[in-house]
């Protein structure tokens, strides 16, 4: 009888060793994860002044447009969490369309090479910024996941394991109702 409960409580103590070290692994990978966004932002971040010098050179009278994008990029450079963040991000992505909307205005900008590599790399960035957020929240989904189902959720709870936020991007364009008329105007 004795060797059955050292047994029992061998296998419960060895369970909950199991449960912390998904825990702790999970949110590792958060951290990982975390920073890998950050990485890619800071990429993008750094690529934009380059980009409004070169629209300055032929568009400095839009010179609204460009402080909006180096106040937006500020903004997006001093968020810290998740959440203020894509936020940041958010308001960036829609001052970045007000610029490349200028070389609309000005072909010569379009012609200049130096603009289009930028504007190229800056998509090279999104496109990996996009994945790193991807799997950011993918982890914290797992995490999440973890720290709220039975019985793991005892051992999140006694180790204090907090749910993280998700990173997303809500642009306000994108996420609007378009508008349909359907009435023809005589």
């Amino acid at each position: 009888m004795v060797w059955m409960v050292l047994a029992v409580l061998a296998i419960s103590i060895l369970l909950v060793i199991g449960m912390y070290n998904s825990l702790v692994q999970l949110t590792v990978q958060t951290e990982n994860a975390w920073a890998d966004i950050d990485v890619q932002l800071k990429r993008r971040h750094d690529l934009i002044p380059n980009l409004v010098e070169t629209v300055k050179g032929y568009a400095g009278h839009e010179k609204q447009t460009l402080e909006a994008v180096i106040a937006a990029r500020n903004r997006a450079m001093s968020a810290t969490t998740p959440s203020t963040k894509a936020e940041a991000e958010g308001i960036l992505a829609q001052s970045l369309k007000s610029l490349f909307a200028l070389a609309e205005a000005y072909p010569q900008l379009r012609a200049v090479e130096s603009f289009t590599q930028l504007q190229g790399s800056l998509n090279q960035i999104e496109e990996a910024a996009q994945n790193a957020r991807r799997y950011y929240n993918a982890v914290v989904r797992d995490l999440n996941t973890k720290i709220q189902e039975f019985p793991s959720n005892m051992i999140a709870h006694f180790f204090n394991f907090k749910t993280r936020e998700f990173f997303e991007i809500a642009d306000v364009a994108e996420r609007a109702v378009p508008k349909v008329n359907f009435e023809q105007t005589r």
